[in-house]
């Protein structure tokens, strides 16, 4: 057989398949250029919208890898691959890892609402997962917080999540709240003046919203009065420490009794 005549045979089916390899790739490329475009639009759209750098980055990766996806199933197709055995395939391999890593899917899902939504940022003092300290880090599958004793605690972030989370540090004020006993004996209102003075003595306290100064209750051995002073979010444990400290050595320098646990021993004598 001549060159000729295999040409004559085999050309038109040979064109074919360059043709549909040609579109396939074309297909492709057309793909690329689309996940290329679109990622790249929306990698922008959420920097300027101040969005967490590492959420940006993944959604945009995300976002890239399903368009070649999609761009790719089309092009398999036109070469003339079956392309639903490849998608069955390609779904059950998704149904064994999403099973596999299922503990991580679900960290990873808490990763980006805690990054979306911001319940805390890096630098805040909180209580989450059961621990508390300072925020070092958020990534997108656990929390680093560091505790007051300078301890690292890696918390997943489902677990994060999946309870409370108390932020200490996003508001601007706090209230120390204090509970201070006197004895019944004592002169109630005269500790209740020695309170308004500590506190209107000490910058660091607010002047508004006013400080609360009340009686609260008739426990069993003790009037309990409550001082709520209001100060910075930065000033509090300093002005908390202080003011007790500052409590104590005035109520022993005035005279008022603050009580403590105490037992009354009573003997009877009978006759033998």
């Amino acid at each position: 057989m001549d060159f000729q005549a295999i040409i004559d045979q085999y050309g038109p089916e040979a064109s074919a398949v360059a043709l549909r390899i040609a579109g396939a790739l074309a297909i492709v490329l057309v793909g690329f250029w689309v996940a290329k475009l679109a990622s790249g639009l929306l990698n922008k759209t959420l920097n300027k919208r101040g969005f967490d750098p590492t959420l940006t980055n993944f959604i945009s990766k995300l976002i890239f890898t399903i368009a070649i996806a999609v761009a790719i199933i089309p092009a398999l197709a036109h070469v003339g691959v079956q392309t639903a055995s490849v998608i069955a395939a390609l779904g059950a391999a998704g149904l064994a890892v999403g099973l596999a890593l299922q503990g991580s899917l679900s960290n990873f899902a808490a990763g980006v609402l805690i990054i979306a939504f911001r319940p805390c940022r890096v630098g805040d003092w909180v209580e989450a997962g059961g621990c508390s300290g300072t925020v070092e880090s958020i990534s997108l599958f656990s929390t680093t917080l560091l505790t007051g004793d300078y301890k690292r605690i890696m918390i997943p972030n489902s677990k994060v999540m999946a309870g409370p989370v108390t932020n200490y540090s996003v508001m601007p004020r706090r209230r120390i709240d204090l509970v201070v006993s006197i004895s019944y004996g004592s002169d109630m209102q005269k500790a209740k003046d020695i309170l308004q003075r500590l506190v209107d003595a000490d910058e660091r306290i607010m002047k508004d919203p006013a400080p609360t100064i009340k009686v609260n209750e008739m426990a069993q051995s003790s009037i309990d009065l409550i001082c709520r002073p209001w100060v910075a979010t930065g000033d509090y444990w300093p002005t908390r420490w202080q003011l007790v400290e500052d409590i104590k050595r005035t109520f022993d320098a005035e005279g008022i009794e603050i009580p403590f646990p105490q037992m009354d021993v009573h003997f009877y004598k009978t006759a033998e």
